[in-house]
């Protein structure tokens, strides 16, 4: 019987580990402080991903994908793993939400027109769904999309938008019918378009090299063969898309964790007071004991449910267990690195400050821990009983 650990180390994909981490040494750790600076990622990144292979895991071979949603965690987590970030990783990798719904639609035009281009580094894709007033309510939100003709007309915005400011078509969630979950739908919406305005790149505490923007729509006239899917079938096809998002999250946490746990434990050997390294200390030995067992502990229950999930089985409850055990596990530890680091983990030119700024989002996107525990609960207790 095949193990899940064992999916994730395959002959293949140890060679997709080893050209994810050399391409990350090469490409990505001697740039990242500048683009930190900057503010965003460079285009040209997304194209030498492309040549690598990186976009196109996860997505189907007639929309120029290859590979599989464990081979996209892999790549996620070896960028992490060589020296990369979580903020590297949000943005590269955006059009793994911007543009799964439109390969899942499977329409053929939108495929050769949206889908291939960001597979092959091309274009960026973004999607647009949360809003100021509505967070993770989906089913409240307020931009709206009314039909003239051969047209939507589009107007509203979105906030916190993940490459936002760089992406070509943003896929974006709008009203279309009633209120509620059942008057949603999906709309591409190119960034060039008379009315669709960055309204602002917005400063975050991490993931400063993944630029996040607050958009608007006034106007915004979009022809009806952008619509994802069917009319309306919008949340549905958000819903579906959600639980892939939480195991990246999980899995990227659950790398933080381990490159974190990595980098105390170099650097405890290295720093003496008086006169002995500090990974003679008991207090920190224990430390870094306590920081491997979370880990190892969230890799092994995360990988387990990436593994059922990819398969097809019904782990809804479990992806959100998984997230929040990757999430808690990786706020001890990088929290820890920072500690043992002592005053240089407080600079910015360490790695372990910027995990620790980084990882503070991946329990808040995709779904908060309390929106974690809720589905857990509905799970284990049924649906809460409102009163009258």
């Amino acid at each position: 019987m095949t193990s899940a650990n064992d999916l994730w180390n395959t002959d293949e994909r140890r060679a997709l580990r080893e050209a994810v981490r050399g391409f990350t040494r090469r490409e990505i750790v001697p740039n990242l402080p500048a683009w930190e600076d900057a503010g965003e990622l460079p285009r040209s990144l997304h194209e030498k991903a492309a040549e690598l292979g990186l976009l196109g895991f996860d997505f189907p071979e007639k929309a120029g994908g290859e590979g599989d949603f464990i081979d996209l965690m892999i790549a996620n987590e070896e960028i992490i793993l060589a020296g990369g970030s979580t903020g590297v990783t949000s943005a590269l990798f955006s059009h793994t939400i911007g543009a799964s719904h439109i390969a899942a639609a499977g329409d053929p035009w939108q495929l050769d027109e949206f889908v291939r281009p960001v597979v092959a580094g091309t274009k960026i894709a973004s999607l647009g769904i949360t809003e100021p007033g509505t967070g993770s309510d989906v089913g409240s939100i307020t931009t709206r999309a009314v039909r003239e003709g051969d047209e939507y007309v589009l107007t509203g915005g979105k906030t916190f938008i993940t490459s936002g400011t760089r992406a070509d078509f943003v896929t974006v969630a709008a009203r279309t019918g009633g209120p509620g979950h059942r008057g949603v739908s999906l709309l591409i919406v190119e960034s060039d378009r008379p009315g669709f305005t960055v309204a602002s790149k917005l400063k975050k505490m991490g993931w400063l090299c993944s630029d996040t923007a607050e958009l608007v729509f006034d106007q915004v006239r979009v022809p009806v063969r952008n619509l994802v899917g069917q009319e309306n079938t919008g949340f549905l096809q958000i819903m579906q898309r959600f639980e892939s998002e939480r195991l990246t999250l999980a899995v990227q946490a659950v790398a933080t964790a381990e490159r974190c746990v990595g980098l105390a434990k170099e650097y405890a050997t290295v720093r003496t007071t008086f006169g002995v390294p500090i990974a003679d200390r008991q207090v920190i030995r224990h430390k870094l004991a306590e920081m491997q067992r979370r880990t190892m502990v969230a890799r092994t229950y995360v990988r387990d449910v990436t593994a059922r999930w990819a398969a097809g089985e019904d782990v809804g409850a479990e992806v959100a267990m998984a997230k929040n055990t990757a999430v808690e596990a990786c706020d001890f530890v990088v929290d820890e690195a920072v500690q043992i680091h002592g005053g240089m983990g407080y600079m910015r030119e360490t790695e372990v400050e910027r995990h620790y700024r980084d990882s503070r989002i991946l329990g808040i996107g995709g779904g908060t821990n309390e929106i974690m525990n809720e589905i857990i609960a509905k799970r284990l207790l049924g649906a809460p009983k409102t009163s009258r």
